[in-house]
């Protein structure tokens, strides 16, 4: 290609500035007035468009590429556009199908300025498959237009160092026009966007909109489609719940259920206790039904195929649109995205339907739980820096993005009765926070203290935080048929948690109330299983917040109030005289001694409130003496045992301290 002046002198433009003849010819072409339809003229206007990439948007509007500008060469090439050339952000009028009315100057200037823009885009994209070092043509580009192409190129090198800094500089770079964030959404493979959607504070304009979705069936509605997914999913060897949540789903009608909703604590009933929860959107009560047994559906790999080939990434999508102002749906639709994400020959599907932009708009909410969703989802589709896998219920509070700093050590909190992996560690509210005078820097308040706090406090950690489901009596159970037993959960706890990657770093375990229960049996449970010696090999300690190794009060009072007549398994093995619990202890006690873990146990002094009738110690001095560590007495009650009044308070510092001692070592390598 030879200079630009070598070729304006050539062409047949008349002796004024390339740009204001643009701007008069672009006039003239948005007017009605006739003009000679001359060879010459005609040579003018396609030089025009040929060397400035004239846009033309309705009349006298027009955008120019930016490629006269002689700053750099570059090879380039057709491949990609080839693909790309007809998505991308080129605006023009509509063009009518009538022939009769494409035979003027405006439809012969647009059929130019198609066949300029195309050019333009094909020369420009070369460079994301030719190397750096093949014979170079004279293309001019400017120094901001270099940089873009030659990372995008970079991002899709073979050596992953070079793809990884390449998502860096993209998503740190902040001075791009709008096009050229288009251009990126456009050219980027889904490695690069999912490394985007990760990366601290990237900017929104990287992500294309989703693709429209089709449209409902004729006289068919989302509770309708959402029934027909449901129902065409595999309904054999199912277990308890996932059959009880689908057959409750698929018989009951949002008429049906607000009818009912009177008689929910009818003894004998058909599990509309949980619906009883949801009261505060009648509307969606269907819903959250069928997409509670969509949950548990998707947690079996073949039913995710089939929730995928029967267009359910695009039913949840709507379902998600519909409902931004109810967070239980968009959680429950976000757990069945990151269970599906578990799956790697789900991961083009998922990204193609367009979850990649919503998770990244999800992931910069100041909602906590909404992030952290967002960030499980993510996780699971990035393979190219996470080696490991979150199923539901295991959520990643620290790093939630792409980090360069190395992770020495996990730190996982375990949450007990009637707990939540965001919830439980919640800071005690205050008059201050309470009348919403809270800082937004988090420094002396925050909703989630190992996120905010510790996370700043030890950066180097990988802070964890569990789920699962419980409750205090059958009653209130979730699943009716759910009657799962410490040694179970642990079980199922420990399977996720090392598929998480727990083991293969120095770890220590922070537990509530029953959650110590669990961290006990998983690591008995543990130290049987060849698979899972790294647990064991690499747990540096523990710390306990009330948890009852001896055996609660809780358990002895259920029958003296209303909702406990009937106490759930999890209420009854805590019961003093538990053969299952004294056993857990002593072996634990055992075990723990021989492994040399570092212990700390905190526990309440105050009693707790407990429905409206009792108010009673849940854990007792005595109960929560595990027999080795430090045992020391707070005056706080059971629920705020975990939940520190503000940064400074001794709960926290201590905390902290034992965190920072124990894994002294390992954080200092």
């Amino acid at each position: 290609m030879g200079t630009i002046l070598e070729q304006l002198g050539q062409s047949c433009l008349p002796p004024m500035s390339l740009a204001a003849y643009c701007v008069t010819c672009c006039r003239r072409i948005g007017t009605s007035t006739p003009l000679p339809k001359s060879r010459t003229y005609w040579r003018e206007i396609r030089n025009i468009i040929k060397f400035t990439g004239s846009l033309i948007l309705g009349g006298s509007l027009f955008l120019t590429y930016e490629i006269l500008a002689l700053k750099k060469s570059l090879t380039l090439d057709t491949q990609v556009v080839e693909r790309e050339k007809m998505k991308s952000y080129i605006y023009v009028n509509t063009v009518s199908l009538d022939k009769g009315e494409n035979l003027g100057i405006t439809y012969q200037a647009r059929k130019e300025l198609h066949k300029a823009v195309r050019k333009a885009l094909t020369t420009s994209a070369k460079i994301l498959c030719s190397p750096f070092t093949d014979t170079f043509s004279t293309v001019d580009v400017d120094d901001h237009e270099c940089c873009v192409w030659l990372l995008l190129r970079k991002s899709r090198s073979r050596d992953r160092v070079a793809r990884l800094q390449a998502v860096q500089e993209l998503a740190q770079s902040r001075h791009w026009h709008d096009y050229q964030y288009r251009i990126i959404a456009q050219a980027s493979d889904s490695r690069t966007l999912i490394g985007l959607a990760r990366s601290k504070d990237s900017d929104l304009r990287f992500f294309l909109p989703p693709p429209p979705l089709p449209s409902l069936k004729e006289d068919s509605s989302i509770e309708e489609e959402l029934r027909h997914l449901l129902a065409s999913l595999p309904q054999t060897g199912l277990d308890e719940c996932i059959r009880y949540f689908t057959s409750l789903a698929l018989s009951e009608s949002s008429q049906s259920l607000a009818a009912q909703k009177g008689g929910l604590w009818c003894f004998g009933g058909n599990g509309l206790p949980y619906a009883e929860s949801f009261g505060e959107v009648p509307s969606a009560t269907v819903e959250m039904f069928c997409l509670e047994a969509i949950v548990k559906h998707s947690e079996i790999s073949t039913h995710c195929d089939q929730i995928e080939a029967n267009g359910g990434l695009q039913l949840l999508q709507r379902l998600y649109q519909v409902y931004k102002d109810c967070p239980k749906i968009q959680r429950s639709i976000m757990r069945i995205i990151g269970n599906m994400a578990l799956n790697d020959h789900l991961h083009s599907t998922i990204v193609r339907s367009g979850w990649v932009s919503l998770m990244a708009e999800a992931m910069q909410s100041q909602h906590i739980m909404e992030a952290s969703h967002a960030a499980r989802i993510l996780a699971n589709l990035d393979r190219e820096t996470v080696q490991e896998k979150y199923c539901d219920g295991v959520y990643v509070l620290h790093p939630q993005y792409r980090t360069s700093e190395p992770i020495k050590a996990d730190v996982l909190f375990i949450h007990g009765l009637l707990g939540a992996a965001f919830r439980t560690w919640r800071q005690q509210d205050c008059d201050q926070a309470s009348a919403g005078k809270a800082p937004e820097d988090g420094d002396w308040y925050t909703t989630c203290w190992p996120k905010t706090w510790l996370a700043r406090d030890c950066p180097a950690l990988r802070i964890i935080s569990v789920e699962y489901d419980t409750s205090l009596s059958d009653w209130r159970a979730r699943c009716p048929m759910e009657r799962k037993s410490i040694a179970f959960r642990s079980d199922e706890l420990l399977r996720k948690l090392r598929a998480a990657g727990v083991g293969d770093r120095p770890t220590i375990w922070v537990s509530h109330s029953m959650g110590g229960l669990l961290v006990k049996k998983m690591l008995l449970e543990a130290s049987k299983k060849p698979e899972m010696s790294p647990v064991i090999n690499n747990t540096r300690g523990i710390i306990f917040y009330s948890v009852p190794h001896r055996g609660s009060q809780l358990a002895e009072y259920s029958v003296n109030a209303r909702y406990l007549l009937f106490p759930s398994l999890e209420v009854k093995e805590l019961s003093k005289d538990s053969p299952a619990l004294k056993i857990l202890q002593d072996d634990f006690l055992v075990f723990a001694k021989d492994k040399n873990f570092q212990v700390l146990n905190f526990v309440e002094t105050l009693p707790t409130t407990v429905g409206s009738m009792l108010k009673l110690h849940v854990v007792s001095v005595e109960s929560a003496d595990l027999g080795i560590g430090d045992l020391i007495p707070v005056d706080v009650n059971h629920l705020n045992i975990c939940k520190p009044k503000k940064k400074d308070a001794f709960l926290y510092q201590r905390t902290l301290q034992f965190i920072r001692e124990t894994l002294a070592k390992d954080l200092e390598n």
